[in-house]
């Protein structure tokens, strides 16, 4: 099916044929036509799957086909987790709105909240939004969402993650009205607090399940390596950064002092790289993705600031030196690469303490992994861990000591008003024996 059965507006069509759209995916087939009757939807798909424009065609087409239900409050919100991801949803909106009449804002937690309120006075048609930040102006009453015609939940299963049901409980009871849409895509579907708010948000609602979470990724190769400790990690991770076909990497790591100290790492090896980690301001969040994203650096070293939504096609290799806590994580990590049907590998790098992470990641995935070697890398760990007998302190010593001294006077019998007290035919070990009378 090509995007001109899709029946869809012809300024909407103008951009899909200037970005050279052809055909939709999967989930753009399956979602795009029941968005457009009016159905709520509930969508689970695979990372890189097409889901942003799945929603944004649909809406779009609503609000430029219907009539407004209020000329005050927005018409549409799209709500995402993070705020990279709402970047890059904002992003992509902007090349279809620039060629209707349709206006967009951006409001997101880090920026000026005074300048975000100037820019809602203007009265956007179509908000994309981080919940806390969202809710804020909704307290200030500087938005006003009462005659809402769309609302799009981007990654739903991420954002009760991080803790945003009460703000989602918010929104949804401001613009709570029948002729509301509501749609709502989540990574997987199993998953308990997603299913209640499945069932607070939606009527009805069209269900579209395209990949399971657990399958693997037809396009991404991927590898696992051991590592006996972190010196034999970065040994490996060097050996990775010569390999020629890599045109982008993203390396994933577990915290912000190695992002930093990678990076500097993978400059002594030549390549270009940039650190991204929570301690850096939202501008200097903005710039480092801003200039990865143009090209400007070979190689991008994160936390899981990175792991979901950014779409960048030039990304050909994932490492990841620490394995995700989370085995979701795993999924959107690696999800980096191979994207928009093209080929791409993903690395991980595990070490003693991944094994837990490496034994979720194979019960989400429902199959064993099977370990590669570097000739000339091998080590010793095999990636089993025996559970280690806790070493016991002085200090710890001293507190056993002292509770078995204190259960030993417990089970002592007590003597009563300080006189020697004997049991029929002997005496009681604490008074000096009674001698037998001649």
């Amino acid at each position: 099916m090509p995007f001109n059965d899709l029946s869809l507006d012809p300024r909407l069509m103008r951009s899909v044929q200037h970005l050279g759209f052809v055909k939709p995916t999967e989930i753009q087939q399956e979602a795009i036509p029941a968005v457009m009757v009016g159905r709520d939807l509930i969508v689970s798909s695979q990372t890189g799957s097409g889901k942003t424009l799945a929603y944004l065609l649909p809406m779009m087409q609503r609000l430029l086909k219907s009539r407004a239900l209020s000329k005050r409050d927005a018409r549409a919100l799209i709500l995402a987790p993070t705020r990279e991801l709402a970047k890059q949803v904002y992003a992509q909106l902007r090349l279809f709105v620039s060629n209707t009449p349709l206006t967009s804002a951006l409001i997101v937690g880090g920026e000026n909240f005074n300048d975000q309120e100037k820019l809602l006075k203007r009265q956007p048609n179509i908000i994309v939004a981080t919940p806390g930040r969202f809710v804020d102006h909704l307290e200030h009453k500087s938005v006003f969402i009462n005659g809402l015609e769309v609302l799009i939940l981007d990654e739903a299963d991420r954002m009760l993650d991080l803790g945003f049901m009460p703000q989602l409980t918010v929104i949804n009871k401001a613009a709570d009205h029948r002729l509301r849409q509501t749609l709502l895509f989540s990574a997987t579907l199993d998953h308990a607090e997603v299913d209640e708010l499945a069932l607070a948000l939606l009527k009805n609602p069209y269900r579209v399940a395209v990949g399971a979470s657990h399958q693997q990724h037809q396009d991404i190769s991927q590898q696992f390596f051991l590592a006996d400790h972190l010196t034999h990690k970065e040994a490996l991770l060097q050996h990775f950064l010569q390999q020629a076909e890599i045109k982008q990497l993203i390396i994933f790591t577990a915290t912000r002092e190695d992002a930093e100290r990678l990076a500097q790492l993978c400059e002594q090896q030549g390549k270009s790289a940039v650190g991204l980690s929570g301690k850096l301001t939202q501008s200097s969040r903005n710039s480092v993705m801003q200039a990865f994203a143009s090209g400007k650096h070979q190689v991008l070293v994160t936390t899981d600031l990175a792991s979901r939504g950014l779409d960048l096609l030039q990304v050909s290799h994932v490492i990841n030196f620490d394995l995700p806590k989370h085995a979701e994580e795993y999924v959107h990590r690696i999800g980096r690469t191979g994207r928009a049907g093209a080929k791409g590998a993903a690395i991980s790098l595990v070490g003693p303490k991944d094994i837990a992470a490496l034994l979720r990641i194979e019960a989400f995935l429902r199959q064993p992994t099977s370990f590669s070697v570097v000739e000339g890398l091998v080590g010793k760990f095999d990636g089993t861990v025996r559970p280690a007998t806790p070493a016991i302190t002085p200090e710890k010593k001293a507190k056993l000591a002292a509770r078995k001294a204190k259960a030993k006077v417990k089970s002592q019998p007590k003597l009563s008003s300080g006189k020697a007290q004997f049991f029929q035919g002997g005496d009681d070990g604490m008074a000096p024996p009674k001698r037998k009378q001649k």
